[in-house]
C-alpha cells in the first residue's frame, strides 16, 4: 500500500477538525474572511450577551457558579467555542451528581479546561506537531489530566503546537499558522500558542501548557494572561508525547495559563493536593504550602523585589521597558516593599548552556521523525536545530561538563542571590534577602510572525529551574512607546530584535506582559507576591476583554 504524502496526511487531520467543529450546536455562526487585526471582538458580535457572560467569567468566579449550582455544566460547554460530544456527556454527568449528592465532584466541579493537544487523553490521536506521528493513539490519559479529570472539570478542547514543540510561536504544516487575537501579524507565542490564543479571545479560561524554553510564559506574556512555569519535578508530566528534547538535563515542566492569578493557584493546588508523587516516584512529595504567609512579618509586610531590567544580551522593546517602570514606580509607593536593582549574571552564557543542552543527541530523533514523512521544515525549527550552532550529537563526557556548567552556574546564581541577604543571623540563616526577581517576559511584545528568535527571558529560568510566573500590565501604545533612534546593539541578536522595532505600529494594541521568579521550589512565596503585588498597585493597568 502506498504510503501517504504528508500533504494527505495534513489535509485528512484538518477534515477531521472540521468535522469536530461542526458537532457543535447551535452551529457556529459565519465569520466574515475578511477579519480585522484585532478579532478580540468577534465573540462579541457572533454570541448572546449571557454567552459573553459565561466565556469573560474567571476561573475562581466560574468554578463557584458551577459549583452552587447557578450555573450547569451542560450550558457552560456549550458556550465554548469548541465542544466534542465527550464534554457534553461529562457535563451532564456532573450536572447529575450535583442534584443527586448536593455537593460538587471536586475542586474543579463543571470547569472547562483546554488542553495542549501533546497531552495524552485516552483513545484520541496525537502528534506533537510531527506529520509522521499522526496516527499515534494515547492508551491511557497523561497523568495530569487524570488528576484535573478526578477534580470535576471538562476537557473540551484540545490546542496547537508548533512543529518540533521548539518554537516560541505556534505553526505547523498539520494545522497552519496560529495568530495573535490582538493582533493577527503577530504571533500567539508557542509552544503552548493554541492555548495563548484561545484563552486571550477568551475561548477559555484556563488551559494545560508545557514549559522547557518558555513554552507556557510566552503565550501567556504574548496574550495578555497569567502562565505558571513551577520548579521542576512537582507537577507530573508522564503521559505526554515529546521528542527527546533536554535528555534530562533540562527539566520541562506542565503547567497552567489562565485569564486570572488565582485560577494559576487553584490549577497548581488541586495538582499538589492529589499528592501526584505517589504515583509517579520521579516527583518530588512537596504539597503546596500556603498556610503560613512568606512575607507576612507579624502585622507587617515584607517583600524585596529586585529588578532585572534587561539581561545584558538583549535589550527589551520600549514598551517593555516602559512597563517594567510603570510597575516598579507604583512598588516604590507601596508599604512594606523594597525596590532594588538586580544585576544580570553572565545570562549569555547560562544562554549557551542550555541550547546546548537541548539537543544532546545532535537532534537526531527530531530530523528522523521530520525526514520519515518528508514534511517541509520550518524556519524555525531549522533556527533552533539545524542551523544552531550550538546543537551537536555530545560524547558522555560533553555532557559531563556541559551538566557541570549547569551546575557550576546554578551556585553561582545561588550565592549572588544568598549576597542579598541584610544580615546573617546567629545560627547562620540569611534574613531580609531579595525575595522575588521582577523582569521582562520577553524582549518585546509578540513578535512579527516567523521572528521569535529570542529565549534568553524564559530559558534562564528554565537552565536555573526557578519558578516564574508571567502576567499582563499594559498594551503597546505607539503614541509612547516609539523606538529608540540612538541606541547602538551591542551584539548580532540585539540587532535583529531591535530592527524588529522599526515600525511601532505594527505592535499597537498588543499585551505586554512581566514575570516574576523566585528560587527553587518557592512557587508559593512568587503566588503570594504576585497576589499582594497585583493587588496594591491594580495591574493590570489595561482591559483585555
Amino acid at each position: 500500500m502506498a504510503k501517504s504524502s504528508w500533504q494527505d496526511i495534513s489535509r485528512q487531520v484538518q477534515i477531521h477538525r472540521d468535522e469536530t467543529l461542526a458537532q457543535i450546536r447551535p452551529l457556529i455562526p459565519d465569520v466574515s474572511p475578511e477579519l480585522p487585526r484585532d478579532v478580540t471582538s468577534i465573540p462579541k458580535e457572533i454570541l448572546s450577551p449571557r454567552e459573553i457572560d459565561i466565556t469573560e467569567t474567571s476561573t475562581e468566579n466560574l468554578i463557584s457558579s458551577l459549583a452552587s449550582g447557578n450555573l450547569s455544566s451542560t450550558e457552560t460547554n456549550c458556550v465554548t467555542e469548541l465542544l466534542p460530544e465527550r464534554a457534553l456527556a461529562r457535563a451532564r454527568e456532573l450536572d447529575e451528581f450535583l442534584e443527586k449528592n448536593q455537593k460538587p465532584l471536586g475542586p474543579l466541579h463543571g470547569l472547562p479546561i483546554s488542553v495542549k493537544e501533546c497531552f495524552g487523553m485516552k483513545g484520541l490521536g496525537y502528534n506533537a506537531g510531527f506529520v509522521a506521528w499522526v496516527g499515534k493513539v494515547a492508551e491511557k490519559d497523561a497523568h495530569i489530566l487524570e488528576i484535573l479529570w478526578n477534580a470535576g472539570c471538562v476537557f473540551y478542547v484540545r490546542t496547537t503546537e508548533p512543529q518540533t514543540l521548539m518554537h516560541l510561536e505556534t505553526s505547523s504544516n498539520l494545522y497552519g499558522t496560529t495568530v495573535n487575537p490582538f493582533n493577527r501579524a503577530l504571533t500567539s507565542g508557542g509552544s503552548s500558542g493554541g492555548e495563548g490564543a484561545l484563552l486571550g479571545i477568551r475561548g477559555s479560561c484556563l488551559g494545560v501548557g508545557s514549559d522547557i524554553g518558555g513554552s507556557i510564559r510566552s503565550p501567556a506574556a504574548n496574550n495578555g494572561l497569567y502562565g505558571f512555569r513551577t520548579t521542576g519535578l512537582r507537577i507530573p508530566k508522564s503521559g505526554v508525547l515529546r521528542p527527546n528534547v533536554g535528555g534530562g538535563h533540562i527539566t520541562s515542566v506542565a503547567g497552567p495559563l489562565s485569564t486570572s492569578l488565582a485560577g494559576i493557584k487553584i490549577f497548581v493546588k488541586t495538582l499538589l493536593d492529589a499528592k501526584p508523587w505517589m504515583e509517579d516516584p520521579s516527583l518530588i512529595p512537596l504539597p503546596w504550602r500556603d498556610e503560613q504567609s512568606y512575607i507576612q512579618q507579624g502585622m507587617n509586610t515584607k517583600l524585596r523585589v529586585g529588578v532585572l531590567w534587561n539581561d545584558a544580551v538583549v535589550k527589551p522593546h520600549p514598551p517593555v521597558t516602559r512597563a517594567l517602570k510603570e510597575v516598579v514606580e507604583k512598588l516604590k509607593h507601596v508599604q512594606g516593599v523594597e525596590v532594588a536593582e538586580w544585576k544580570p549574571y553572565k545570562h549569555d552564557l547560562a544562554g549557551e548552556v542550555i541550547a546546548s543542552l537541548f539537543y544532546v543527541d545532535g537532534g537526531e530523533e527530531t530530523t528522523e521523525v521530520m525526514e520519515s514523512s518528508g514534511e517541509p521544515w520550518h524556519p524555525l525549527s531549522r533556527y533552533i536545530l539545524t542551523d544552531n550552532p550550538h546543537v551537536k550529537p555530545r560524547s558522555f563526557a560533553e555532557i559531563q561538563d556541559l551538566t557541570g556548567q549547569r551546575d557550576d552556574y546554578r551556585l553561582k546564581y545561588a550565592q549572588i542571590w544568598n549576597s542579598t541577604a541584610a544580615r546573617v543571623a546567629d545560627d547562620g540563616s540569611r534574613e531580609g534577602m531579595m525575595d522575588v526577581i521582577l523582569c521582562p517576559a520577553g524582549p518585546g511584545a509578540a513578535p512579527l510572525l516567523e521572528c521569535s528568535r529570542y529565549w534568553g527571558y524564559t530559558t534562564q529560568w528554565n537552565l536555573l529551574d526557578y519558578p516564574a510566573l508571567v502576567f499582563p500590565v499594559t498594551k503597546v501604545d505607539s503614541t509612547v512607546d516609539v523606538r529608540e533612534e540612538d541606541y547602538v546593539p551591542i551584539n548580532a541578536q540585539d540587532q535583529y530584535n531591535y530592527n524588529l522595532y522599526k515600525n511601532p505600529e505594527n505592535y499597537h494594541g498588543a499585551p505586554v506582559s512581566l514575570q516574576l521568579v523566585g528560587r527553587r521550589f518557592e512557587d508559593e512565596k512568587v503566588i503570594e507576591a504576585m497576589e499582594y503585588i497585583q493587588e496594591k498597585i491594580g495591574l493590570p493597568f489595561a482591559k483585555y476583554t
